[in-house]
C-alpha cells in the first residue's frame, strides 16, 4: 500500500497533497471523537463533517477520498497482512461451535471477505452503526455484539491490539480481554484457541 501511495504522490503532485491532508484529517478527527463517548449526532456523518472542516475541503470530496484510500484500495493488500495462525484459529473456533464476533471502529465486513475470514464470523459490529454510535473505548459496540451473540460480557473473550482503547472498553463491562501486539504469531493464536476451546 505504501508503494501504491508513493506512485500516486509522484504522479499527482498537488492532488496527492489534498488526498494526504484529507486522510490525516479523517484519522485525527476519529481519534478526537473517541472523547465524545456516544454523541447526539450520528457519528457516521459527524466524522466526515468535522474532518472536512479540518482538512479545508468539502464533505463530498473528503468522503470520496476516504472511500478510495481507506475503504477500497487497501482491500487487495490485506491477504498479505493476515497474521499467521488466524485462519486456523477462526476455523477451529467455528468447528467447536464457538461464535466469533468482530467489533471495529471501521466497517469490517469487506475486510473480512478480503482476508478470507467472513464465513467464520457470526456477528460484525461497527462503531458507526446506528445501534452503537460510539467509538471505542466506549463499550457500546461490545454490548451490542454481546446482545447479538446472546452472551453476557463475562462469557466473551475480547481480543484487541490497543490497551487504551480495546482493554479499556472491555474493562467497562468486566469482559475478559487479551491484547496482542504487532508480533502476534501462529503460536499465539494456537494458544488462544486452546484456551478457548480446551
Amino acid at each position: 500500500m505504501g508503494l501504491e501511495w508513493a506512485r500516486f504522490a509522484l504522479g499527482h503532485g498537488r492532488a496527492a497533497l489534498e488526498v494526504g491532508r484529507s486522510i490525516v484529517a479523517f484519522r485525527r478527527t476519529r481519534e478526537d471523537l473517541r472523547a465524545l463517548g456516544r454523541p447526539l449526532a450520528r457519528l457516521e456523518d459527524l466524522q466526515y463533517v468535522q474532518a472536512a472542516r479540518r482538512a479545508g475541503t468539502d464533505e463530498v470530496r473528503l468522503r470520496a477520498v476516504v472511500d478510495e484510500w481507506i475503504f477500497s484500495r487497501p482491500l487487495r493488500h490485506l491477504p498479505r497482512c493476515r497474521r499467521p495462525g488466524v485462519t486456523e484459529l477462526f476455523r477451529s473456533l467455528r468447528g467447536r461451535g464457538l461464535p466469533v464476533g468482530i467489533v471495529s471502529d471501521y466497517p469490517a465486513r469487506t475486510k473480512l471477505e478480503a482476508l478470507g475470514l467472513a464465513e467464520h464470523v457470526s456477528v460484525t459490529v461497527c462503531a458507526t452503526d446506528d445501534e452503537v454510535n460510539a467509538f471505542k473505548p466506549h463499550p457500546g459496540g461490545l454490548e451490542h455484539a454481546c446482545r447479538r451473540l446472546g452472551l453476557r460480557p463475562e462469557e466473551v473473550l475480547y481480543v484487541g491490539d490497543r490497551p487504551e482503547v480495546d482493554a479499556a472498553g472491555a474493562a467497562a463491562l468486566a469482559m475478559p480481554c487479551v491484547i496482542l501486539g504487532r508480533r502476534g504469531t501462529f503460536s499465539t493464536f494456537l494458544e488462544l484457541g486452546r484456551s478457548l476451546g480446551g
